[in-house]
């Protein structure tokens, strides 16, 4: 009797936090009929607020604790055996949006971005075209048009920049990678485990193991049918998200490689530029060459949101979630950078001011979400918006010969990689 006390007691529970989720998502009539099929009161608007997006991050919390178990157990995924022994630990901690985008008309100063030291640390020898953080922020990758990936450690870029070279060799560059055949064009960080991957215009992902010193070439592939133009790790590490050149996201599973495609592709006929996962999986997100972005169940696979023309008739080059998943930051070749409301479609805020146009450019939040930053091609400059007020409020020289390609921001700390035409990488790092 106790047992089905405190079984219904959860249930209860878990209606709340479901109706709580639903209309902090501003689904309010989606709330409205999930509670009047339960039963289950609905608080006032006030009292969610103070735990806002609790249910994701209890669903985050168990996720975690269950990749935890899972790792004691010996429960790594077999394609990873070999990796996993190297170590794990890769997972950054789990945190919660600093900014509240649902704030409109904000008023009032904008926040100043921190002084940032910059230095040149490696070459490439042709165009360095994408950068990747791990997910605790400890290493970062670069690829180039020269088909290598330098594979870096941050400590030692610190010990360089910093003159502190008490714990061993500064040397930032700890390998390469040589496996492509032709240009890489992203990567991404296995979530627990020390594996990189990386998608190339050979149509091929392939998965780098970097607790290996001597390993230099890749020990598994997925061979696919068009251009890899981008790839995204679920946040379990168990499937991977492709964007080619074909209109449809494809979906791997990383021990048997089975592709899986959209059951409802919603007139897609554009080949994608970037595919992004939210922190918790729930949702992925492709940007498109058709200017469009659309937003896809992480479970289902199904496409729950369409937006049309985002960057007009522009390519949509990037996009990704905030942190409580509700709000997508997109860039487009027609210089505008776009925050939109997940859970309507609903254009929240843009940031204007910086050109871009000829290549995949990047926007990106620093690692609060006080700051939105990206590149500008005209000027080769680094350009800062205050994320919420969205003035800008900084432009740094970037030190490139050339317009910068790719920014690629700590998910940690204030530091972030510029790379681009140059075939120079260069590191930043908050000083003030």
């Amino acid at each position: 009797m106790d047992a089905a006390v405190q079984e219904a007691k959860l249930l209860r529970q878990v209606n709340v936090l479901i109706v709580a989720h639903l209309r902090d998502q501003n689904l309010t009539q989606a709330a409205a009929a999930v509670a009047a099929a339960t039963m289950t009161p609905v608080s006032p608007a006030k009292a969610d607020a103070a735990f806002p997006n609790n249910l994701l991050r209890l669903v985050a919390k168990g996720l975690a604790v269950e990749r935890e178990e899972a790792a004691m157990g010996g429960g790594a995924p077999a394609a990873f055996d070999s990796a996993a022994a190297g170590g794990g630990g890769l997972a950054r901690p789990l945190v919660t949006s600093a900014v509240d985008f649902s704030v409109q008309n904000v008023r009032g100063p904008s926040k100043s971005f921190p002084k940032h030291e910059t230095r040149h640390i490696s070459d490439h020898k042709n165009v360095t075209r994408c950068a990747k953080f791990s997910p605790d922020g400890r290493f970062f990758a670069t690829g180039s048009g020269d088909t290598s990936i330098k594979f870096f450690e941050v400590a030692k870029i610190k010990q360089t920049m910093f003159g502190d070279s008490k714990e061993g060799s500064g040397r930032p560059v700890v390998r390469t990678f040589y496996d492509h055949m032709q240009p890489i064009n992203d990567m991404d960080f296995h979530p627990t485990s020390p594996i990189l991957i990386s998608a190339a215009k050979d149509n091929t992902i392939k998965f780098f193991d970097f607790s290996k010193t001597a390993a230099r070439k890749a020990f598994r592939v997925i061979q696919d049918t068009h251009n890899v133009r981008s790839v995204c790790f679920h946040p379990c590490g168990d499937y991977i998200l492709a964007g080619t050149d074909h209109p449809i996201a494809h979906l791997y599973d990383v021990n048997t490689f089975t592709c899986y495609l959209a059951a409802n592709p919603q007139d897609c006929s554009s080949a994608i530029n970037q595919v992004r996962y939210s922190d918790t999986g729930s949702l992925y997100v492709t940007a498109s060459k058709d200017g469009s972005l659309r937003i896809w169940d992480g479970v289902s696979a199904e496409c729950v949101r369409t937006i049309t023309g985002a960057h007009g008739s522009a390519e949509a080059t990037s996009a990704i979630f905030t942190k409580d998943e509700r709000y997508i930051l997109s860039c487009g070749k027609d210089s505008s950078i776009k925050l939109w409301e997940v859970g309507t479609g609903r254009l929240a805020k843009q940031y204007d001011g910086a050109v871009n146009g000829q290549f995949r450019c990047q926007a990106v939040f620093n690692e609060s979400e006080e700051f939105v930053i990206s590149i500008d091609e005209q000027s080769s400059e680094v350009v800062v918006w205050d994320a919420l007020t969205t003035e800008q409020v900084e432009r740094l020289s970037s030190g490139h010969t050339g317009a910068p390609r790719w920014l690629e921001h700590s998910p940690v700390e204030p530091a972030f990689i510029t790379c681009g035409n140059d075939r120079s990488v260069r590191f930043w790092k908050q000083t003030g």
